[in-house]
């Protein structure tokens, strides 16, 4: 089937640069070697108010590829040149010119090739890395190994996410990268460091015009190509076995605009980079007494994944999610073009882009959000643990006590983040912390009051700890701890129960029955009481439907230990999705999950994450990518290909190869053998 295409592969091959020549370019008549003297980074610098959005470019965004300047570069005859140019989609072919699979390091002859690789970073302006994963100075492997940087590095492996995020390829993920590259601590069974799915190379980006060479580059070869910007997904899908990887974490431009006009929306906003992160937000907006809408955690990237997934916020029961205050953003699509996205600008691709998910349709540089006053908040927070003085009985009558009011907690603009477990083999619950912006003390406890009083009435005293804030930046520096990073020994779920749930008392404990069935089951409920449907609306995007009906976002977490047997461990995996997931689902039929945090094995993770949006965004993909440029797991047509290799049975491995479903030539090899 692919005869043809493998031939057109083949001829494209003989145009190209073969490996032991140097790169070229032809001046005046003459053959001269292409370097830093002769070959300046490709860009032409377009004026900053170019952009259809109202806001002017940042200055890396006014660094472009041009027609006029690969046309120059063509003329000039520089080595493999054709790589890097556009491409039209309308023209698009079906298939892959170089076969069924995405390319692999060292299959093909230009890839990772010395002289493709020069080239490309002439035209970057030296901004290519070569990946040596972050733990790989614990190692000899790659030639850096050092026992001080090793013992920081380990130090700090689970509990400092900036320094991940400040890394090339740090994952969260790790589990399903492969563990490849991990301080003893993390693995102490590790003899080496490899790369594992750690992408083959980086490019640092900070200009636009690097975003478009890269995409060029990735398509014309058929390479795997991921964005990262600070790694945090659950599903490692700022990852890829052999990948050529986009690193947007530097781009980190603010720009505050007092009032701002964008379609009908008119007050203060904020221009961001992609690269910047939620502390340097919510401290851009604290600055000028403002707030933005984004997330509890400090080191998430905001206008990377975050949004593009949709984005819950502490401050989501007011505002709506993230996705929802987007008024326009710049994007590299999969033909290598820079475009603006907005109301009026790309209308279809701005619709998908706020909700539909990241590395789907295109690169992201900048989006413009709107911000909203400061407000005060107050916090509460308290622990509940079982023991001689708390029953097991007490423990759960205490929780569903809690449960009945979600409606009207989130109703009050009310948002909680509370965790469930009996791991230690004491119940533990901790509301780390209910949090009520735009309230006073005395308000939130006239709200909590009559559950107060319940639990009073079982034997308890929780002892809530009150403190108020002036505003929203305090409150969540202070509520919210830094997240912990890069473990292999857990999986998470997760699931959006709907409102509807608690106005049916049946409904509802069957909502409370399935959640603890999980904690009893031996597993933690890291769970949310947060809506997202504002009663001062929110805009027609590709956010799930779910979300717009939910009172609860619940994360199963499943967990074993470093010495458990590969059996064990499958079996723990498999409870997650076939066992709770399946009971999670049954009491929320027709509801979904969030993408961002959710199964790595969704079960119908289309219905799950889109709902019925799932059909428009799926036709878009293929209008804007008919290369299938980006792909990542349970992203938007993701189900159009498969990893060839499996963890623990069922959970792809990113540490194998990218093909198209039903072409890996070695998982066709494994059926025949087993017939």
């Amino acid at each position: 089937m692919y005869f043809d295409a493998l031939l057109l592969g083949v001829s494209l091959v003989l145009v190209l640069s073969p490996l032991g020549f140097a790169q070229t370019i032809v001046v005046g008549g003459q053959v001269i070697n292409a370097d830093e003297s002769t070959v300046k980074p490709a860009f032409a610098a377009v004026d900053a108010s170019s952009s259809n959005a109202t806001a002017d470019l940042f200055p890396g965004e006014t660094h472009q590829l041009t027609d006029a300047v690969l046309a120059n570069l063509t003329d000039l005859g520089l080595t493999n040149i054709i790589l890097f140019g556009f491409a039209d989609p309308a023209t698009a072919p079906n298939q892959s010119i170089i076969g069924p699979c995405k390319t692999f390091p060292g299959e093909f002859v230009v890839f990772p090739g010395a002289i493709t690789n020069r080239v490309f970073d002439l035209l970057l302006g030296g901004s290519l890395i070569q990946t040596k994963p972050f733990a790989s100075p614990c190692y000899s492997d790659y030639g850096n190994q050092d026992s001080a940087r090793c013992a920081e590095i380990t130090s700090h492996w689970s509990d400092d996410s900036y320094v991940h995020t400040n890394d090339p390829t740090s994952i969260n993920a790790i589990l399903f990268e492969g563990t490849s590259c991990v301080p003893h601590t993390v693995n102490p069974y590790a003899l080496n460091c490899t790369i594992g799915a750690y992408p083959a190379m980086s490019v640092n980006v900070t200009t636009a015009s690097q975003i478009q060479l890269a995409i060029n580059l990735a398509r014309s070869l058929n390479l795997r190509l991921v964005v990262k910007n600070t790694g945090h997904d659950y599903s490692a899908k700022s990852t890829g076995a052999g990948a050529l990887s986009l690193w947007t974490h530097n781009m980190k431009d603010i720009k505050f605009y007092e009032n701002y006009e964008e379609g009908s929306y008119e007050g203060p906003a904020f221009k961001m980079g992609a690269g910047v992160q939620v502390f340097e937000a919510y401290e851009a907006a604290h600055e000028q007494n403002l707030t933005i809408v984004g997330a509890e955690g400090k080191t998430v990237g905001l206008t990377g994944g975050y949004i593009l997934g949709g984005g819950h916020s502490p401050l989501s029961s007011i505002y709506g999610m993230a996705a929802d205050q987007v008024l326009s953003m710049e994007i590299v699509t999969a033909d290598g073009r820079f475009v603006t996205a907005s109301e009026t600008s790309n209308p279809d691709l701005f619709w998908a882009l706020r909700g539909g998910g990241g590395s789907t349709y295109g690169v992201v540089t900048s989006m413009v959000i709107k911000a909203f006053p400061e407000i005060p908040v107050t916090t509460m927070s308290f622990s509940l643990t079982t023991g001689d003085e708390v029953s097991y009985e007490q423990f759960w009558q205490a929780v569903r006590a809690y449960f009945e009011d979600f409606i009207k907690y989130t109703d009050a603009g009310n948002y909680a983040h509370f965790n469930l477990n009996a791991t230690s083999g004491y119940y533990v619950w901790d509301m780390a912390p209910w949090f009520a912006p735009n309230m006073s003390r005395s308000e939130l406890e006239a709200l909590a009051g009559p559950f107060f009083k319940t639990v009073e009435s079982i034997g308890l005293d929780l002892k809530p700890v009150y403190q108020e804030y002036a505003n929203f930046y305090d409150a969540w520096d202070k509520s919210f701890p830094l997240e912990s990073w890069g473990s292999n020994l857990a999986r998470y779920g997760s699931r959006l129960f709907p409102r509807e749930n608690w106005e049916d008392p049946a409904k509802l404990s069957s909502t409370f029955e399935a959640i603890s069935y999980v904690v009893n089951g031996g597993g933690v409920v890291s769970a949310y009481n947060v809506a997202a449907a504002p009663k001062s609306g929110y805009p027609d995007n590709a956010v799930n439907p779910a979300w717009r009906n939910t009172v609860l976002h619940a994360i199963d977490i499943v967990a074993w230990s470093q010495d458990m047997y590969t059996e064990l461990i499958t079996i723990w995996s498999n409870v997650l999705t076939s066992d709770w997931g399946s009971v999670w689902r049954s009491v929320s039929p027709g509801s979904g999950a969030y993408l961002s945090e959710s199964d790595y094995i969704e079960p119908g993770f289309q219905q799950s994450f889109w709902g019925d949006k799932y059909d428009r965004l799926y036709k878009l993909k293929k209008e804007l990518d008919p290369w299938d440029v980006f792909y990542a797991q349970n992203a938007v047509g993701s189900e159009d290909w498969e990893m060839s290799d499996y963890i623990f049975g069922t959970l792809p491995s990113q540490n194998s190869r990218l093909c198209r479903r039903g072409t890996n030539l070695a998982q066709q090899d494994n059926i025949n053998a087993s017939h």
